[in-house]
């Protein structure tokens, strides 16, 4: 993971853009770098404050994806966007916003509310801020979003015809502007968190303890005895003793079998899970790989303007005379200067 500086992170912000994998790429930056959050959240005010109206929107989509997506990290990012919104919400009411960006932008409260992010009172403070000087768009409460629920299922049993109620389309598509999707295409579902290595790495430790790596119980296994498994032995059987003798061994190997076979479906599952993390790890790794590229790129280039300016001072400090060589004044090497009667006599 690259290192965490303002300037890197300034680079991320001026190259953000409305697209879902733009914006969860540099949201998984930043849940990675939590313990800068304060200045992270900083960065992005002042950012957000210079950028145009048009790409407020974005920084918003950003916020909030962060927000959302790192609850289960640590409080950092909730604690610090929360002690800065308000003066975010401030700023975005004090501007000539368009039509979208105030829809986008209450939809996310409607979002923050609903998921309980921050405490109504606040969100209803946020929204009053963002809605001065027009209509304000209300919050809807929860006993009121329960009663609208009643009503649409009441509406959708006297229906003839099953359909989707008009609540359930809205909260989709305010989901998907809140996350930055495009609403016009199909929904695909976005790309899982990477795991930490530490996490990848125990995961695959866990492996090693596997059920096909126990050769000892796979060994009892294959060495069961084929009476256990041959039901024309049965035919064998001389007297009850030697039954019951039998049954004791098939109920053995039943318990043996069946206690295996638990630990392949779990270590299924566990390899399923390790493929999971492989394949969303290595899907982070490449995309941080290509940022990389890219800003090792700029860097070169960089590097050969200054390295061009170097030769080129270089050439002109060679071509400036040598003032250690020059007549001294002292030993009369220059005449001295006319003064001011000299040159009016």
């Amino acid at each position: 993971m690259a290192s965490f500086n303002e300037d890197s992170l300034k680079k991320k912000l001026d190259d953000l853009n409305m697209s879902q994998q733009s914006i969860q790429t540099v949201s998984l930056w930043l849940i990675h770098h939590k313990k800068h959050a304060h200045t992270v959240v900083n960065v992005w005010y002042r950012e957000l404050i210079s950028a145009t109206d048009s790409r407020k929107l974005t920084f918003m989509y950003l916020a909030n994806d962060v927000i959302q997506n790192s609850k289960k990290k640590g409080p950092e990012y909730n604690k610090e966007f929360g002690n800065k919104l308000g003066k975010v919400f401030e700023h975005l009411g004090g501007q000539r916003l368009d039509e979208k960006s105030i829809r986008g932008m209450n939809r996310l409260l409607t979002v923050w509310e609903e998921r309980n992010v921050f405490d109504q009172e606040k969100v209803k403070l946020f929204q009053k801020n963002l809605n001065k000087g027009g209509p304000v768009l209300k919050v809807k409460d929860s006993s009121s979003r329960k009663r609208e629920r009643k009503e649409h299922s009441k509406k959708n049993e006297s229906s003839k015809k099953p359909r989707r109620s008009s609540e359930s389309s809205e909260s989709s598509r305010l989901r998907k502007e809140s996350e930055g999707a495009d609403t016009t295409s199909p929904s695909t579902p976005p790309p899982s968190e990477p795991p930490e290595p530490e996490q990848l790495i125990e995961a695959l430790q866990e492996l090693e303890n596997a059920a096909t790596s126990d050769a000892v119980v796979r060994e009892k296994i294959a060495s069961l005895p084929d009476e256990v498994s041959d039901v024309s032995h049965l035919s064998k059987l001389e007297d009850l003793n030697a039954a019951r003798t039998l049954s004791k061994k098939v109920e053995d190997a039943m318990a043996m079998l069946e206690s295996y076979n638990k630990r392949l479906a779990e270590e299924m599952e566990a390899r399923k899970m390790v493929a999971r993390m492989l394949h969303d790890y290595i899907t982070f790794q490449k995309d941080l790989l290509a940022q990389a590229e890219e800003t090792l790129e700029e860097h070169r280039q960089k590097h050969t303007k200054v390295k061009k300016v170097r030769d080129e001072l270089r050439a002109h400090l060679q071509n400036l005379p040598d003032i250690s060589k020059l007549p001294s004044i002292r030993t009369g090497g220059l005449a001295p200067l006319p003064s001011a009667g000299d040159l009016f006599t």
